[in-house]
């Protein structure tokens, strides 16, 4: 059994993490409630972008050439992995290893001579990955800590001219979506080639007049539609990221409250017994005497 000086250090040495847990749990609860705000003022933009490009869904399926939609032989394919810089978050960074591998396997199997590369965006996908074995085309580092759109469109940018360069021929993005602060959906999507379910059922009313036509102004949104879906996916996994986190901390602060409270009956039972041992050394030297 250990002794009372071991258990007073452990009693502080547990003390003191929990203050730093605690600490981390606040931080976190703070950069919840910036980047949840934040990640909701995107969507109603990009839902009515997607309803504009889901009525012109028909000139998409009509018009047939242009270069995002356009499907090819998947050779080579790329896969945007989004996580956090830092660990300390739960299974959040965990989630999406799990469903990067499984979707390898998965398009492997289907495509046996596919290629497939990860753009890894976060410090924590890039490390397991490249651990793992799997092919990491690029690691962005920076663009997680402060989700700025300029840093969203310059690597919708890249991504973009590999895909029209003929460089991949398939992208598909995983990330965590934000559903509140203890649930993290992990979310695998396709970003190019493009496809849009044409509802037959939506007609255009003969009083539209669409200045300019209408293939000009798909033209136009497609590369903006990624630019604000990535966007949006990037701004969802940090707002996931200080959620996942700030649930952590609330467990490891509670786990080591419990602790405590068991090393302080521990050491008042060491505490108890020793003094019980003094007695009866003290009582027996007596009756020897």
């Amino acid at each position: 059994m250990a002794n009372l000086k071991e258990i007073r250090g452990r009693i502080a040495s547990v003390t003191s993490t929990r203050q730093i847990t605690s600490a981390m749990k606040m931080v976190a609860a703070a950069k919840l409630r910036k980047a949840q705000a934040f990640a909701s003022q995107i969507v109603p933009y990009k839902n009515k972008m997607q309803e504009i490009l889901a009525v012109l869904s028909e000139t998409l399926a009509e018009s047939g050439d242009n270069a995002f939609i356009t499907k090819r032989d998947v050779k080579s394919m790329l896969v945007i992995a989004i996580s956090s810089n830092k660990g300390l978050c739960g299974g959040f960074n965990g989630n999406i290893f799990k469903a990067c591998s499984a979707l390898v396997q998965r398009e492997t199997e289907q495509y046996p001579n596919l290629k497939i590369q990860f753009y890894a965006i976060g410090k924590k996908i890039s490390e397991l990955l490249q651990r793992a074995g799997y092919e990491v085309y690029k690691t962005q580092i920076d663009a997680i800590d402060k989700v700025e759109y300029e840093t969203s469109k310059a690597i919708v940018e890249e991504i973009s001219e590999l895909f029209l360069s003929g460089k991949i021929d398939c992208v598909k993005f995983v990330h965590n979506e934000f559903v509140n602060a203890a649930v993290q959906n992990t979310v695998e999507d396709s970003f190019l080639p493009l496809t849009f379910k044409v509802d037959k059922n939506v007609k255009f009313k003969s009083d539209y007049i669409f200045e300019p036509d209408k293939e000009s102004i798909v033209t136009t949104l497609i590369p903006q539609w990624l630019k604000t879906t990535f966007f949006s996916a990037m701004a969802e996994s940090f707002a996931g990221e200080q959620g996942a986190r700030m649930t952590a901390m609330n467990k490891a602060t509670d786990n080591a409250t419990e602790l405590i409270k068991e090393l302080n009956l521990q050491y008042n039972k060491v505490r108890q017994a020793s003094i019980t041992n003094e007695i009866i050394e003290i009582v027996s030297g007596a009756n020897a005497q």
